[in-house]
């Protein structure tokens, strides 16, 4: 038995996703928006006080997560593909994780007092 799927089906199938991604724009924006005016209005009191963000502590964490996931997924369609463009895959994250770990390494040393 063949299905046959109505045009206005189809056309509602492929409305969906739009909408989704039109209502999470929508949403996005006014978070962003009423967020600077939150901002605004605090610094225009005097009551703004400037997140503090330890970049050191970030940069490890997304580089140990990153190469895990790097390494993970690079052996994974190592096997699974071998050596193809599919590859790319893992190594993309694989080096990023390297990179934020070596950039960890060098402003750690860079803190560190010198004897």
């Amino acid at each position: 038995m063949e299905q046959v799927t109505s045009a206005a089906a189809q056309v509602i199938i492929a409305i969906i996703p739009i909408v989704g991604i039109v209502m999470g724009s929508v949403v996005i924006f006014f978070y962003l928006l009423w967020n600077h005016r939150r901002r605004t209005l605090l610094l225009k009191a005097g009551h703004y006080n400037r997140p503090d963000f330890d970049l050191l502590s970030f940069s490890l964490l997304t580089g140990l997560l990153l190469g895990s996931v790097g390494i993970a997924l690079t052996v994974l369609l190592a096997i699974v593909e071998g050596a193809s463009y599919g590859l790319l895959g893992g190594i993309i994250p694989l080096s990023m994780g390297i990179g934020l770990l070596v950039y960890y390494g060098i402003k750690r040393g860079d803190k560190q007092p010198h004897e």
